[in-house]
């Protein structure tokens, strides 16, 4: 007992607590402890190795258990997602938005098959001289399109179509350096929830595969028995099809899910008045008619699709009247299901080839399902303001019903005025675009009708935390 009297009385005089020091080490004559942190640091541990109270054993596995704490909250991630996510994400979104009016330009110029090499990393930069260019062009000259519609082009217009082409491909490389490498930041730093985290990662791959279309599209116009001989050489409608409905996706992932991030933090400012405004937005009233918003929000995305098949079949060129075809409203049901387009002996294939593949039968689907998302918008629109469903809506989803009104009839008139005046190039880029802005308001309106669990969860946690015992 004697020889750990010193340092008995050392610990007695640094820790809070004094209950473990026995009397007879209190009647020794106290001595002012060495101020040193070293020397605190070397004698608590001491203290702490050489124990064996209860209290100090449980003093040892609280430390431990607290350590153990800290260590795994380092790798869980928070409940709500930063505010920066949001703007990120719309930003990048609206990059999308762009890149696709960009690769609509693209397809109209015809600059789309230049480039005949794909290319990641090194085809980032574009030919330095001229050496470079006379080869580059040398391998144009090779593909169908130079043989059968540009012989008489020179090196200088073939740097007009290259550099719409190579612009296009460089933008799309932004758009996945800056939304992958923000992506790992923001998962590592722990600044997204486990959910966005991953719609992050999804978002990201689906970047990567949209090039991988990309290239997939353009090489069906690179190759003779692609497409019937002797025809316009481009590239396969179902591939641009494709290639397009990525696109759509990619935007609307990356725009729903800005939108969340940013009225989940706007809501946490407020629960109460937000639960208030949930418990609005779920009436049972509004059933129906938040179905009937996903079904146009779809409506609209297929007949975006059926565009894509006309500019891939260039189907536009064709009967540029409306609301006629020819001389009534629709062709000869003759040229609508012609048999020229079956590559089956028994016709088994005819209904569907015509409808993906005849020029006269594709523009005919796109009109109608153009006709009907207008009308369907339309009565969307009547249905919000009608009876128990227009007393029950709220006010932003009125706003956001009367806004999707004025997109369709805004991409409606640009569709007939592109029709009429044979797709140049403005107004076709204008069109496109149009229908990524309706979507977007369906979106917008889908998006304030429909608030997920997770969220309310958050909402009723944090209000019963601030709400006093």
């Amino acid at each position: 007992m004697s020889a750990f009297l010193p340092a008995f009385r050392r610990v007695a005089f640094q820790a809070p607590s004094r209950f473990f020091v026995c009397n007879h080490c209190l009647r020794q004559p106290t001595r002012t402890a060495p101020s040193s942190r070293i020397l605190n640091a070397t004698q608590s541990r001491f203290f702490v190795a050489n124990a064996t109270g209860p209290v100090n054993t449980l003093a040892a596995e609280a430390t431990e258990a607290a350590a153990k704490a800290s260590a795994q909250a380092k790798y869980v991630f928070p409940k709500t997602t930063s505010k920066a996510v949001g703007y990120w994400l719309i930003g990048s979104a609206v990059s999308v938005f762009g890149i696709v009016v960009w690769g609509g330009l693209t397809r109209l110029t015809e600059s789309g098959l230049s480039i005949t090499e794909w290319k990641p990393v090194t085809g980032s930069m574009p030919p330095r001289s001229q050496q470079d260019w006379e080869a580059e062009f040398e391998l144009y000259r090779a593909s169908p399109e130079y043989k059968l519609l540009n012989p008489h082009m020179t090196v200088d217009e073939f740097k007009k179509i290259y550099f719409m082409e190579w612009s296009h491909r460089l933008w799309g490389r932004v758009i996945g350096m800056s939304f992958v490498l923000p992506t790992l930041y923001f998962i590592a730093r722990r600044r997204v929830s486990a959910r966005m985290a991953v719609n992050l990662l999804g978002i990201s791959s689906l970047i990567g595969f949209q090039g991988f279309i990309g290239w997939w599209m353009v090489k069906s116009g690179l190759k003779d028995d692609l497409f019937a001989e002797g025809s316009h050489p481009r590239v396969s409608q179902y591939r641009l099809t494709a290639h397009l409905g990525t696109a759509f996706i990619c935007y609307s992932w990356m725009l729903l899910s800005g939108l969340s991030v940013l009225r989940a933090r706007r809501m946490a400012a407020n629960p109460q008045a937000a639960l208030d405004a949930i418990k609005a937005v779920s009436n049972p009233v509004l059933a129906n008619f938040r179905r009937t918003v996903l079904g146009v929000t779809a409506l609209i995305f297929v007949t975006a699709m059926s565009g894509a098949l006309v500019a891939g079949l260039d189907a536009g060129l064709i009967y540029n009247e409306f609301p006629k075809m020819g001389v009534g409203l629709t062709p000869p049901a003759s040229e609508l299901w012609d048999k020229f387009y079956s590559r089956r002996e028994d016709k088994s294939d005819l209904w569907w080839r015509n409808m993906l593949e005849n020029p006269s039968t594709v523009q005919m689907d796109h009109r109608i399902l153009a006709v009907s998302t207008f009308c369907a918008i339309l009565s969307l629109f009547v249905y919000s303001r009608r009876g128990r469903v227009g007393a029950a809506l709220p006010t932003n989803a009125k706003k956001g019903a009367l806004g999707l009104v004025h997109l369709v009839c805004m991409q409606v008139a640009l569709g007939i005025t592109t029709l009429i005046y044979m797709v140049p190039i403005p107004l076709g880029a204008a069109h496109q675009a149009g229908s990524l802005a309706v979507l977007s308001g369906a979106l917008v309106l889908a998006h304030r009708l429909h608030v997920p669990k997770s969220t309310v969860r958050a909402l009723e946690q944090k209000l019963k935390h601030m709400s006093p015992e």
